[in-house]
């Protein structure tokens, strides 16, 4: 990349025209930058080896979050839980080092136990994990831990840029395939842009810090020390009954036995004045109770997603099947069902369940993304454009809804939108034999040689 196009990058970075190059040199850039950026810690004091600025870390947040949010199904619709756990975590954050981060909270539809965070503070916590907490003091622990990771750059100095270039590269799985169309066979789940992905792993040094930082938030909070303790105990006692409920937990959270052995020895010396505060179980169960409800549905689900993850496809609907007895009208029951009916090869079926939960939760982008895929899969391209564009405007940045379009465009007859989808893709970092057909159509129409 000489001079001038570096100077041009920024200009494409905007208008998400990045090309294969440039997401190589954002790698380069990135490995170069973690190799000689440096800052100083907000938390020690000492210089620290960091590969992206503040600015960046923000960036991250912008870009990425939603995208994984929505992979976990959303915020709950549940605007009273939102807000307590908003609450919460705006109380805490006040009291880091790094108070003007654009700190926010969401409860998410997921029903795996985990919580996460993007460098800028962008937090994630799953219902799976709140049903499953005893107080307000174990959530102050559990936000203020994430909070220690944004405090401590833990993001900044494990990974840098190359979170920001692996947002712009695509990974496409073949969900169907019909040999009399040239297009249904193309019907794709593109753009998934996971935890496992841009999340990766914490150290278990960045782990004791991120402890420790969020022992002593919630403590300046007003809760007592052992609220981490209880936390740790939770999930260490749920990774001995019921490993396979924490393995993401575990991927980007390693736990260990010491880890709670350190938050106790803490909650007994250091913090042991606190220990008299009120852990505020009353307050927790009252505010949650709404969401407590749904644990039926949602420990339904748990066992659902497992019996998928083994394939064992009959099995998972009835788990499914259970959830929507508890609760008929629940987003992620539904949209679940309908992956588990779409997975057995019953897209009609499928269809109606994803069409539910598009009803009931139209503000999230999933349900869209999946009745699209159906509506292709069923030979309806011009369906299919219309649920893929209502993706596009919900969550914007996809770049395999781009080739969706592409193809659901192509399917319906429409070849200039088809060709602006499939150089939109290709520009978004397209791979694959997605990115070979987009090539391979867009010379075919002579846009290019």
């Amino acid at each position: 990349m000489d001079r001038g196009e570096l100077a041009d990058l920024p200009w494409r970075l905007r208008r998400n025209r990045v090309t294969r190059r440039d997401v190589l040199w954002l790698f380069g850039a990135g490995a170069a930058a973690s190799l000689s950026g440096c800052a100083t810690s907000p938390v020690t004091g000492q210089r620290i080896l960091v590969g992206m600025s503040e600015e960046e870390e923000r960036q991250v947040d912008r870009q990425v979050a939603p995208h994984q949010f929505s992979q976990d199904m959303g915020a709950i619709q549940d605007d009273a839980v939102n807000r307590y756990v908003a609450s919460l975590g705006d109380r805490m954050d006040d009291l880091t080092q790094r108070p003007n981060m654009p700190y926010s909270y969401r409860v998410l539809n997921a029903n795996y136990i985990n919580a996460y965070t993007f460098p800028g503070g962008a937090m994630g916590v799953t219902r799976g994990i709140m049903t499953e907490l005893g107080s307000e003091a174990e959530l102050a622990a559990l936000l203020g831990h994430e909070m220690g990771h944004v405090n401590a750059r833990h993001a900044a100095q494990r990974q840098g840029q190359a979170m920001l270039a692996q947002a712009a590269v695509v990974g496409l799985a073949v969900v169907t395939s019909a040999s009399d169309s040239s297009w249904g066979g193309l019907a794709v789940l593109g753009g998934q842009i996971g935890a496992s992905a841009l999340l990766a792993s914490y150290s278990r040094d960045n782990e004791r810090e991120a402890d420790a930082l969020g022992q002593d938030y919630m403590v300046k909070a007003g809760y007592p020390a052992s609220g981490m303790t209880q936390l740790h105990g939770l999930l260490v006692r749920e990774s001995k009954e019921k490993p396979s409920l924490l393995e993401t937990m575990f991927s980007s959270h390693p736990m260990s036995s010491e880890r709670l052995a350190t938050a106790q020895r803490l909650a007994e010396t250091k913090y042991a004045a606190s220990l008299s505060a009120n852990p505020q179980r009353e307050r927790y169960m009252d505010s949650t109770a709404s969401l407590r409800r749904l644990k039926p549905a949602i420990d339904a689900c748990k066992n659902g997603e497992m019996a998928m993850a083994r394939k064992q496809l009959p099995q998972a609907q009835q788990h499914f099947a259970a959830a929507l007895k508890q609760a008929p009208q629940d987003y992620p029951s539904n949209l679940l069902m309908a992956r588990c009916l779409a997975a057995q090869g019953r897209r009609q079926d499928a269809l109606r369940y994803a069409d539910a939960a598009r009803a009931i939760y139209p503000q999230e982008a999933q349900a869209h993304k999946l009745s699209g895929t159906l509506q292709l899969a069923n030979k309806n391209p011009g369906a299919a454009v219309q649920h893929f564009e209502q993706f596009d405007r919900l969550l914007p940045g996809d770049p395999g809804i781009a080739f969706l379009k592409g193809v659901s465009y192509e399917g319906a007859g429409t070849s200039r939108a088809a060709a602006e989808n499939y150089a939109r893709f290709l520009r978004s970092g397209g791979q694959g034999e997605p990115a070979q057909y987009a090539t391979s159509r867009l010379k075919a129409w002579g846009y290019i040689r």
